[in-house]
């Protein structure tokens, strides 16, 4: 992983109150962190920091599309992705980030390098399986799905009617008289 310089924030400058930065974010990004599931992507990152006196507060919220392949017949598609994630950032004797939600760094440290949250965020705000809208909607042609049709087994159920042989025993005394 490359520790990426743009997204270093330097609170140390900064003024008490909230901040606002927005990103950019493509496949180089990911690619960066050795994540390569992604063909494209373009996601707009909005961080907003709140700067007190004891502490840091980041917003992030970020919403974009990613280029990915369908599960289901490989084709690849633009998926919609949305995250929100909350940090609060304390000063302390030294780095501690084993909490999800509180960050501990040094009272030294003058800026935040929050590309590992971002990336985190992004990643597991992609649905776990991934589908083409165009076969949820059957609108997709593709030799993949052809295949899977093909290969299919076959309902015959509505074609014939499904017998209990306990009630076929019943229904011959019926017939019998």
């Amino acid at each position: 992983m490359i520790k990426q310089k743009e997204f270093n924030i330097p609170f140390s400058g900064l003024k008490q109150g909230k901040h606002k930065f927005d990103y950019t974010i493509g496949n180089t990004f990911f690619e960066s962190f050795g994540y390569n599931e992604f063909n494209d992507a373009n996601v707009d990152l909005h961080v907003v920091l709140n700067k007190m006196s004891t502490m840091l507060e980041l917003e992030m919220q970020a919403e974009g599309s990613v280029n990915v392949d369908c599960d289901t017949t490989s084709e690849p598609y633009d998926q919609e992705i949305w995250g929100a994630l909350e940090l609060v950032v304390k000063f302390g004797d030294e780095f501690n980030d084993e909490n999800d939600e509180i960050l501990i760094i040094p009272h030294s440290e003058h800026q935040l390098n929050i590309a590992q949250y971002v990336y985190e965020m992004l990643v597991l705000s992609v649905p776990q399986k991934r589908v083409h809208p165009g076969v949820l909607d059957g609108t997709l042609e593709s030799e993949a799905l052809k295949k899977l049709e093909e290969l299919s087994p076959r309902e015959e159920k509505n074609n014939r009617k499904v017998n209990d042989p306990r009630w076929d025993e019943l229904k011959k005394l019926k017939t019998d008289k």
